[in-house]
């Protein structure tokens, strides 16, 4: 769901564990208390209902990622499409030693683009679980936000009310033929859809890392997870950040914006 993320996210796709866990839209925090209510629609509606909220019919976002190291930190500016539940382009836009870099999204198929080397190079299935553009998400991460509802099941596990908003926590299975790494997902989903928390956890059910949103926002009309970090249990002290500037929704974009050859060579404004 990086959220693009995702990323957009799928991106995306994006804590909730208490009140200070993450930045909310208002000042004040209040601690979450659980609540028994019932709720008229089912895990999986939710989930899928959390995906098209990011991602409406289509979208454009500008945004920044920031990837942090205990000696180094690094930032990319981006601009990013997406068209369906099916194709994403990322375009970096800064610093001007990246400018170019691209990557394409087409269903499950997913291709980079670097210009240095003038060439567009399909990534295969033994590099998804590779990082993705030396962030702490992966080729996988990026490219399967549709598979938390073809390839799990869903289950809720309780309802919590934080200020004015209930929050779902979600537990998602991979399907047994699934070709899933995860041994289970646990999603923290408010009411209005917008994605607060996603953990992952291992075949020996370790959480291995976890998604948090740090900041909820208003943008086109809708509230979305504005910034958000994701970090891996074992290294606390490296994280990646995902911060929107501009998201539009239901916007127009052509057919030929998800091509190779636009990948490639863009025109003015892709």
């Amino acid at each position: 769901m990086i959220q693009w993320w995702s990323i957009i996210w799928r991106i995306a796709v994006l804590g909730m564990i208490s009140a200070a866990a993450y930045a909310q839209d208002s000042t004040t925090s209040e601690e979450s208390i659980s609540v028994s209510v019932s709720v008229s629609v089912s895990a999986q509606e939710i989930v899928e209902k959390s995906i098209e909220h990011w991602r409406g019919l289509s979208s454009y976002s500008e945004m920044t990622m920031t990837i942090s190291r205990p000696d180094w930190q690094r930032s990319v500016s981006m601009k990013g499409w997406t068209q369906g539940n099916e194709q994403t382009l990322i375009r970096i836009t800064a610093p001007k030693k990246d400018v170019g870099n691209g990557t394409l999204l087409r269903g499950n198929a997913m291709w980079s683009y670097a210009p240095k080397i003038n060439r567009v190079i399909k990534i295969p299935s033994s590099m998804m679980g590779q990082s993705w553009m030396g962030s702490d998400f992966s080729n996988n991460d990026v490219a399967r936000s549709d598979d938390i509802i073809d390839e799990y099941t869903h289950r809720l596990l309780d309802v919590e009310q934080q200020s004015e908003h209930q929050v779902y926590r979600i537990e998602s299975i991979p399907l047994e033929d699934s070709s899933v790494v995860w041994g289970r997902e646990v999603l923290h989903i408010r009411d209005d859809y917008v994605l607060l928390q996603h953990q992952f956890y291992d075949q020996d059910d370790v959480l291995v890392k976890q998604l948090n949103t740090l900041k909820v926002t208003v943008m086109d009309g809708r509230s979305v997870a504005q910034q958000q970090r994701m970090e891996k249990l074992e290294a606390t002290d490296e994280w990646t950040e995902i911060l929107i500037h501009k998201a539009d929704f239901d916007v127009t974009i052509s057919p030929h914006q998800f091509t190779l050859s636009n990948l490639r060579n863009p025109r003015d404004g892709q």
